[in-house]
């Protein structure tokens, strides 16, 4: 399997549990794992045979924007399944999200890994 990669892909929203945070915008930082097959994209060089990063970015900060929930974990399950439903070429994901500031560590987050075949049961391909 070959692999598309974000690192530190920073966006600004609302996330969290407490009243303080619902408040006020925060960063979350997100490294993306993509995997895919080059196969085709290597032999056409074009981009309609490759996993779009450019699309990608956008599919992320759209979601992170707008979804806005309490936590991390929802936020994580939600933009994989809508990275595999929009993106027929992924195969894999791990999806890592960080939370600066959260508590007093040098880094907190959560991190998924899926495949497509994680949600062929409930009618997504």
């Amino acid at each position: 399997m070959d692999t598309v990669f974000i690192r530190g892909l920073k966006v600004e929203t609302i996330i969290g549990v407490h009243d303080w945070e619902r408040g006020l915008m925060r960063p979350l930082i997100f490294d993306l794992d993509l995997g895919t097959d080059f196969n085709a994209a290597a032999a056409s060089d074009h981009v309609r045979d490759a996993l779009d990063y450019s699309a990608i970015q956008s599919t992320v900060e759209k979601v992170a924007t707008e979804y806005r929930p309490a936590l991390l974990e929802a936020l994580a399950e939600r933009l994989a399944r809508t990275l595999y439903k929009e993106f027929p070429l992924l195969l894999k994901l791990r999806l890592v999200i960080h939370k600066p500031g959260a508590i007093p560590v040098q880094d907190v987050g959560v991190e998924i890994e899926r495949r497509r075949e994680d949600y062929a049961a409930c009618g997504m391909r």
